[in-house]
């Protein structure tokens, strides 16, 4: 090699190549360009390729094919790698016809369909790899388009099972026999280990374009809570995370009916151990209460991340009761007895934790309403051992859990039960207290429509007194336990808070223009602004 033909070439840091840059410029048009005019230099010249595809191993296979004049035999091994190295050296149609490596390499790739299936999966993980590198993109999607055309071929998959003895899989069990393993599945689903390799956006495109080549639901869906419950070594926590929210998105792409309530909450346990935004948990969660009529209750009895506050995640639970809630009107009279009775069950496990709050086990009791029960049986049962277990509980506590049971609703021989419980108060004590109930509820309700159809027609100095009226108001629902009325009168107390900014700024406008205005007088002020008697 003469010294004014030498070219260093250091390839992503990883090596330092001493090559003939007469020899590879005159393939490579990218080199032709940087070094042309400097081909008779006597000056050491240098080139740094921070982004070469496939590094450092790929860029002296290309050398060799330049300098053994062309020469190359392409495989599929190899032919995703120089396909994206002549990409970027520019070895295309400018280059000599014997080593046009743009051509020859995407000529190979028209037999893609006859490569064996590990061949497919080697393909695969380069282009992963080489992402994004020139090209690179468009043979990930030729290849994937290939292995799932496969999978629709049932009757030809057992000839593709056994993957090349080289695959870098690392799964938490043992691998070592994978083609023996697959002989006892199912021929649906013999694939699935070998697509781990897929990355979060490998898995994406490949799901869809399942999707789209009508492979069956189901079976795409025991995939995805596969691939969620594998620990696949090589993956790093973030990509395995967002391989989770990929796979939440997906499944609002599949038929209610191929999904399994199982399932999900296999993909529920699995999202909790990740550190997944609270949207996709949410989604998540809004799909498995939609179904909670299918639930079980070893599905519900999800052990609490906070163990100091309950054993159970009570709180998931009233998440998807009333995720299903808000699917209620589309549920039939079967599904709300199926979650009554479900919730009914889960209600009589969590009884016993002492650790449980009241305030929390009323919120469980009273998550659906009496109508969805034809039995008090069970919710009755579920609270009489909460009583047993928490001696501790104020009066009003004991009253407020004890009112939710219909007592027309329950089994003679619950009402026999009933009779003789002294944890229970009597029919009429419970009268009283859901009487005393509804009145300060009704007070509330009647107080807060006068305080807001009033507003409507005061001005300024007016408003801002109701306005101070419903704020005491709501000071007085929150002393006395009135959460469900709460999240309303705090809604429209921001209402009238605005009114009141409005009125502010209608004031300003008329004094500028000196008119002259007459305050409306309001008959019954002073019964507006009276707190009901239970505040007194």
């Amino acid at each position: 090699m003469e010294a004014g033909n030498s070219l260093e070439v250091d390839v992503n840091g990883e090596e330092i190549f001493i090559v003939d840059m007469k020899i590879l410029s005159s393939f490579s048009a990218r080199l032709g360009k940087l070094f042309g005019n400097l081909a008779s230099s006597s000056r050491k010249l240098k080139v740094i390729f921070d982004n070469f595809p496939g590094g450092s191993h790929v860029f002296e296979l290309m050398a060799r094919i330049c300098y053994n004049n062309g020469t190359i035999e392409i495989t599929p091994s190899n032919v995703v790698l120089l396909n994206c190295a002549a990409h970027y050296m520019e070895i295309g149609s400018n280059s000599p016809e014997k080593l046009n490596l743009v051509d020859q390499t995407e000529k190979f790739l028209e037999g893609i369909n006859y490569w064996t299936w590990s061949e497919l999966l080697q393909s695969l993980k380069q282009c992963q790899d080489l992402l994004p590198a020139t090209n690179s993109s468009f043979l990930l999607e030729k290849v994937l388009g290939c292995l799932v055309g496969r999978l629709t071929l049932p009757t030809l998959a057992s000839s593709f099972t056994c993957s090349s003895n080289n695959s870098s899989s690392q799964l938490s069990c043992d691998t070592s026999s994978t083609c023996s393993m697959r002989n006892n599945w199912s021929q649906t689903t013999w694939w699935f280990e070998d697509l781990l390799v897929l990355n979060a956006n490998s898995f994406d495109k490949v799901i869809r374009m399942m999707m789209s080549q009508k492979l069956e639901h189901a079976t795409i869906f025991r995939f995805i809570v596969f691939r969620l419950k594998s620990i696949y070594l090589s993956v790093k926590p973030a990509e395995e995370c967002k391989i989770t929210e990929v796979s939440i998105n997906l499944l609002s792409l599949f038929d209610r009916s191929s999904l399994s309530c199982k399932g999900l909450f296999d993909i529920l346990l699995a999202a909790r151990l990740k550190n997944l935004s609270k949207f996709y948990k949410l989604k998540l969660e809004h799909l498995i209460g939609s179904m909670l009529d299918q639930s079980t209750l070893d599905h519900l009895l999800v052990p609490s991340p906070q163990r100091k506050h309950h054993v159970y995640d009570v709180n998931l639970v009233l998440r998807l009761a009333k995720a299903f809630l808000l699917e209620g009107s589309k549920m039939s009279r079967n599904q709300w007895s199926k979650v009554a009775s479900l919730m009914d069950s889960y209600l009589i496990e969590v009884a016993p934790d002492f650790l449980l709050k009241p305030a929390k086990f009323a919120a469980l009791v009273m998550v659906l309403p009496d109508s969805a029960r034809e039995s008090s049986d069970r919710l009755y049962q579920a609270i009489d051992m909460y009583l047993q277990v928490h001696v501790q509980l104020s009066e009003e506590e004991k009253m407020r859990l004890c009112s939710v049971v219909n007592r027309d609703k329950l089994s003679a021989e619950a009402l026999e039960h009933l009779a003789q419980n002294s944890n229970f108060p009597s029919r009429k004590t419970l009268q009283s207290f859901i009487t005393q109930q509804s009145r300060s509820n009704i007070s509330i309700h009647d107080h807060f429509s006068f305080l807001k159809n009033s507003s409507q027609s005061t001005f300024h100095s007016d408003a801002k007194v109701e306005q101070e009226g419903l704020e005491q108001i709501l000071i007085y629902a929150r002393r006395h336990g009135h959460s469900k009325k709460i999240d309303n009168l705090e809604t429209e107390l921001q209402g009238m808070q605005k009114g009141v900014a409005e009125w502010e700024k209608v004031c300003a406008m008329m004094c500028s223009e000196k008119r002259i205005v007459t305050k409306p007088s309001l008959h019954g002020l002073g019964k507006a602004r009276s707190l009901p008697k239970l505040c007194s």
